[in-house]
């Protein structure tokens, strides 16, 4: 579904109701073989595994935030809901810049072991300190583009309540690649986040270059995230300190689970 490598280009959100807000930013993100880690780290002196560099890449920064394996962390939730999470597994995700690094999203690419695209896992982390893995399975819907849905189960943003539905889309191409999450509630859109990148090979020109461009990228994603909800909060919009449905306190980690088909149910994960 996505080439390894750096892919490099803009986030945009925009807010329907009830007080209209929209907001554009340039961004890059690491496409990572989750089984070939250090294969990809080894030629490169701009990136490191698990150490202090210009980008690096931490696995405890992701699922349940402890060490260990995250490739058999994400293949476990994957078996878990009942999909098949063998073959070829990449993350998609912002790398740690100058040891700092806060991901509101990443999204694994699985595949079965015959090759073929089985499941995405959409990582969503809150900034407090609460993070959500949506376990979807993946259908040919014969155009190239995977679509998917999921009832909200993290409390991300206070301007916004538990009543909402997802709508996942995905168009991987050979050299890009566009992802669109469009919440719903009871009176429609409410709002739609995409995410456009063109890939580029993962080598140290293109890393400096992309340091030089877009410096600092992961404490502007903080700063931003703030600064749009001040901007917003200005504007009018409710804050919602224990929004409704969100009744017990969520864990540091936690999945859920949507089949791919009819009559398909994979189990919840906790």
């Amino acid at each position: 579904m996505i080439a390894p490598g750096l892919y490099v280009g803009d986030v945009m959100h925009r807010r329907l109701r009830p007080r209209r807000h929209a907001f554009r930013y340039s961004c890059f993100w690491f496409a990572l073989d989750l089984d070939r880690l250090q294969e990809t780290a080894k030629p490169l002196r701009l990136f490191s595994l698990d150490r202090f560099n210009l980008f690096s890449f931490r696995q405890r920064d992701h699922a349940d935030g402890a060490g260990g394996d995250l490739a058999l962390k994400i293949r476990g939730l994957v078996a878990q809901a009942g999909f098949d999470g063998s073959g070829p597994l990449t993350l998609l995700t912002m790398p740690r810049v100058l040891g700092f690094v806060f991901n509101p999203l990443s999204v694994y690419f699985c595949h079965a072991g015959d090759g073929a695209p089985s499941a995405i896992v959409w990582e969503v982390s809150n900034t407090f300190g609460e993070r959500h893995s949506y376990v979807l399975g993946v259908e040919d819907g014969g155009d190239g583009i995977v679509r998917q849905r999921a009832r909200k189960e993290l409390h991300v943003s206070p301007f916004i309540d538990m009543r909402v539905e997802y709508s996942f889309r995905v168009v991987a191409r050979e050299a890009a690649i566009a992802l669109g999450i469009v919440d719903h509630d009871a009176e429609g859109v409410l709002m739609t986040a995409a995410l456009n990148a063109r890939h580029r090979a993962l080598d140290d020109r293109a890393l400096a270059a992309t340091f030089l461009r877009i410096p600092l990228a992961t404490m502007k994603v903080v700063a931003a995230i703030h600064w749009e909800a001040l901007r917003l909060w200005l504007k009018g919009a409710k804050f919602r300190r224990t929004p409704p449905g969100h009744d017990h306190p969520v864990a540091a980690h936690t999945a859920s689970a949507t089949p791919a088909a009819p009559g398909r149910t994979p189990r919840l994960v906790a």
